[in-house]
């Protein structure tokens, strides 16, 4: 990967529905060659999908927490099964210290948040911190 490569895929960050022919414009290639290059990035991996992010009309009433999940070994499977199926888990961390994972939620409300840790904590011990604001949020970049 080159640094023709690393000013594509930022301006794919930006905007991944950007036209191959305005990249090309912005780092003075040729749209068959950005072409050529976005597919190489693809195939090697280094692209690894295009996706929306999706906003939920009730996101500002919403409750979002980071649990943090202590389970045995032989509950490890069970509870990875469970948070899989949980449509307001919306990431989950294996993690070092104290805890081995760390979940993050998005739920309608504290009953619906309380509904979920009372599930996970059949499956192991938690610390839960309910997120007040969200202070930096960036995607990833080279």
């Amino acid at each position: 990967m080159d640094d023709l490569d690393r000013k594509i895929i930022q301006l794919m960050v930006q905007n991944a529905r950007m036209p191959v022919k305005e990249i090309a414009q912005k780092i003075n290639l040729t749209s068959p060659a950005v072409s050529s290059r976005i597919h190489r990035l693809e195939q090697e991996g280094v692209i690894g999908g295009y996706t929306v992010l999706l906003h939920r009309p009730d996101e500002p009433t919403r409750v979002q927490a980071l649990i943090s999940v202590q389970t045995h070994p032989e509950s490890r499977e069970a509870f990875l099964s469970m948070i899989a199926g949980e449509p307001d888990v919306l990431q989950c961390y294996r993690v070092t210290g104290s805890y081995n994972f760390t979940v993050k939620v998005s739920c309608a409300g504290i009953d619906e948040l309380e509904h979920l840790l009372t599930r996970i904590q059949t499956l192991g011990t938690t610390n839960t911190q309910i997120v007040l604001s969200t202070q930096l949020d960036r995607p990833l970049s080279l």
